[in-house]
């Protein structure tokens, strides 16, 4: 097959080459962002007179037709072609004749995939964050059931304080929010056309650079025709993105791992989101959560392999960017094909609560307390500490919890505990009385549950 840039060549590229060379297999999926853009674009060249005003008109009512055709499955690409951007072009070119030709006056497939894949990614990056509002309120609607439901909260995995599980779950709530924002952030950044850069210098002809964005729905243009084409910042920004989701359902989702299993119980696993064993009769794997925290190891992968593409790169285009596409591509599909199962493990799962409380009454999460109640006795702060460090490891040799201890043997380590001590140190003031805004107490846990729903609502 001729090639269209093939004026200076006199011989044919090795098919190994064309097999090499070739994008149209993972860069088909961009054929509606390259029709419009080239709708845009004819239709640009029309009104401006650099084509003719009926050859304009032919291009756009063809490429329409195009692009039903393609998709009505009516199309097939061709890999000799090369890229979506040629293979469409020579379906109008053998659809049309001249008119056809005159399609890429003025432009360069450099700006031309630089468009395609910004429009691309935004649509793309729009439909993660519908996603991402939804997986918000599946945490949202988690925290509802379980205002009252006490849970240890860890630090180095080891017990800290007691919880709620609806405050460990908006804690998720609030990871998930920034995920949604820095997503609008970058199709923000990404939502500026660069047509009209032409190969790295710009043109001769006179575009309309802003009609043309206006008609695709971009915010503004580029400012600078070698960083139109050259730069892939907003690719490796999405990339990014997708890393920081990825690694939020990852924590989640060893969380359920370690929660599912017998040493904990806290939760168990739905069976239409677990797997058995070929040999164990008894096993219940968690493979939703581990094929989730496994794949996003494969999306930092395609960001640590997309910034070490771009590294050494000089201006202006060079055929290594062809790389960023499988990469981010793949890194989209992967996030797309998370979250809903991440979030329907999540929807399905069984909360024990029972074994929750137990596990937050045991190693002494009330052990902060106790000190707070003795400084509020008094007492000045480390030396409170110390008298419950004391204290713990006194209960640590006789198989006790603090709020077993007698009044007797609390008094042997202050005279100061009274009574009171029993209230200061259940599970329920523990958490209750941490009142502060952003803490655990119920009454503050319901309030962020209304921000959280109004602004998920105001998406």
């Amino acid at each position: 097959m001729a090639k269209l840039w093939g004026g200076r060549f006199r011989k044919s590229t090795d098919k190994k080459v064309d097999d090499f060379n070739s994008s149209i297999r993972f860069d088909k999926r961009m054929y509606k962002q390259d029709i419009n853009g080239s709708i845009a674009h004819a239709t640009m060249l029309g009104n401006q007179g650099v084509i003719p005003k009926e050859d304009s008109d032919k291009i756009v009512a063809e490429l329409k037709n195009i692009l039903a055709d393609i998709e009505n499955g009516k199309v097939e690409f061709l890999i000799d072609a090369e890229d979506i951007h040629m293979n469409i072009e020579k379906i109008l070119t053998d659809r049309i004749g001249d008119a056809g030709k005159r399609l890429h006056t003025g432009r360069s497939r450099n700006d031309q995939v630089a468009v395609d894949i910004r429009m691309y990614l935004m649509d793309e990056a729009t439909e993660i964050s519908e996603m991402l509002k939804h997986t918000m309120s599946v945490f949202v609607d988690l925290a509802k059931e379980h205002t009252d439901t006490i849970m240890p909260g860890y630090t180095h995995l080891q017990k800290a304080q007691p919880i709620t599980f609806a405050h460990h779950a908006m804690a998720y709530y609030e990871m998930f929010k920034r995920d949604y924002l820095r997503l609008q952030d970058c199709i923000d950044r990404t939502n500026v056309m660069p047509l009209g850069s032409g190969a790295l210098a710009g043109t001769t002809y006179p575009l309309d650079r802003e009609s043309v964005a206006d008609m695709l729905g971009f915010n503004s243009i580029t400012m600078n025709s070698l960083d139109g084409v050259s730069d892939r910042d907003f690719v490796l920004e999405l990339a990014s993105c997708l890393s920081i989701i990825m690694m939020h359902m990852s924590r989640f989702s060893e969380e359920l791992i370690l929660w599912s299993s017998n040493e904990f119980s806290f939760v168990e696993m739905d069976d239409a989101f677990s797997t058995g064993s070929s040999i164990m009769p008894q096993k219940k794997n968690p493979d939703v959560a581990e094929l989730i925290r496994g794949k996003t190891g494969r999306v930092y992968g395609n960001l640590m392999g997309l910034l070490t593409m771009m590294k050494g790169i000089p201006l202006a285009y060079n055929k290594d960017m062809q790389e960023d596409k499988e990469q981010i591509f793949d890194s989209i599909d992967t996030v797309k094909l998370c979250l809903p199962v991440f979030c329907d493990m999540i929807s399905t799962m069984k909360v024990n609560k029972v074994n929750m409380y137990e596990g937050a009454k045991g190693g002494f999460t009330n052990a902060t307390d106790a000190a707070d109640y003795l400084v509020k006795k008094g007492l000045p702060f480390r030396d409170a500490h110390a008298v419950i460090g004391n204290m713990v490891f006194y209960c640590i040799e006789n198989n006790k919890a603090i709020d077993d201890l007698t009044m007797d043997e609390f008094k042997t380590f202050s005279n100061i505990i009274e009574d009171d001590i029993y209230d200061a140190v259940s599970m329920e003031t523990c958490v209750n009385d941490r009142n502060v805004i952003g803490g655990p107490a119920k009454a503050v846990t319901l309030e962020a549950i209304e921000k959280a729903e109004k602004f998920i609502s105001e998406q």
